[in-house]
């Protein structure tokens, strides 16, 4: 008889990113490097003992050794709470228990740039980011699942950011494809279901129902009245919509990229009448991007700016400067887009 339905679809879901992880190192390998020759990957899970990630880590460290990949772990301790030191202490246990090697516990401290829950989630990756380079580890696994997506796409709506914010959480992200998410296309459900039929223990951060905190209200409180009033689609839904939001952006993007040369003039300046003539989705992506270049923090730079920059080309008036984040400035000379720090 074979695994529980859970345990055997978290199993397959880790196994199709550890194969490719495996292709990524074969195919980045150096001319006459054979596979038997190359280095054993190492593979971390980021767990914080929830079921998510508790689901995640016995997945690893069952399929690891299968496919010669070394499994190791690891949990960061936002110390937010009374004792989170202990408690990543006992998730540093379970993972040896599980017979992941190396296992650490990374104490961080969050700052408040931005909200509670994006500083932690800066002082986190940032924490994973060292801990990757620490170890030499290939990839870093998360163990976000398709109602996590779900509740990103949301969080992303009621920004009004864009088609990007709609796409969720990407798969494959991070510096080299650092980080893979193998639980994107699997419900919360499953993956606690899991945990539990393997008597798995697990641990159930308050963050998590605290009201204080947007994802929490939308979590037991947003969501549950879209299925009352929609059905029970909603989350494969907007799941759903997050992976084609994902490809339409990343077509987008990659119109834009190749249309910026062509409204470059000589001295490689924009040339408003050209940028006029582009789609503004294509034209606005340009805008951005030469934002960036010139200073401008991509995580402070929201679409209300690049508006105003789209202005100077669709709405001319005869306006001043436009002051964007990190000091930059844009503004229209003589037909051209500047856009410079100040």
């Amino acid at each position: 008889m074979g695994p529980h339905p859970a345990v055997a679809a978290i199993r397959l879901a880790v196994r199709r990113v550890l194969h490719d992880i495996l292709n990524d190192q074969t195919s980045r390998a150096p001319a006459g490097r054979t596979a038997e020759r190359l280095p054993s990957p190492l593979v971390l899970v980021a767990c914080s003992g929830g079921a998510d990630s508790m689901a995640l880590a016995s997945a690893l460290a069952f399929e690891a050794p299968k496919l010669g990949v070394r499994a190791g772990g690891v949990t960061v301790d936002h110390g937010l709470q009374p004792g989170s030191d202990l408690r990543a202490e006992e998730v540093v246990v379970r993972l040896r228990e599980l017979r992941l090697d190396p296992v650490e516990s990374v104490a961080v401290t969050v700052g408040r740039e931005g909200g509670p829950e994006a500083a932690a989630r800066d002082a986190r990756y940032a924490a994973l980011d060292a801990a990757a380079e620490r170890h030499g580890a290939t990839a870093i696994l998360l163990g976000h699942t398709r109602d996590d997506q779900a509740e990103t796409v949301l969080l992303g709506l009621a920004r009004g950011s864009g088609i990007r914010s709609l796409s969720g959480m990407a798969a494959v992200s991070g510096a080299g494809g650092r980080y893979r998410r193998p639980f994107l296309h699997l419900d919360r459900q499953t993956a606690r279901k899991a945990c539990m039929v393997q008597s798995l223990p697990v641990w159930d951060d308050p963050h998590n129902a605290d009201p204080a905190y947007t994802r929490s209200r939308l979590r037991h409180e947003g969501l549950p009245a879209l299925e009352k009033a929609l059905g029970k689609g909603v989350v494969e839904a907007l799941a759903r919509t997050a992976q084609l939001s994902r490809d339409d952006a990343d077509a987008l993007d990659t119109w834009a990229r190749q249309a910026e040369a062509s409204v470059r003039d000589a001295a490689g300046l924009l040339e408003c009448a050209k940028l006029y003539a582009l789609p503004p989705a294509v034209r606005r992506r340009i805008l951005r991007r030469a934002a960036i270049e010139a200073g401008a923090p991509a995580g402070a730079l929201f679409a209300r700016h690049i508006e105003e920059v789209d202005r100077l080309i669709t709405g001319w008036r005869g306006q001043g400067a436009i002051n964007l984040p990190g000091r930059v400035v844009a503004q229209r000379q003589g037909g051209r887009l500047v856009i410079r720090q100040g």
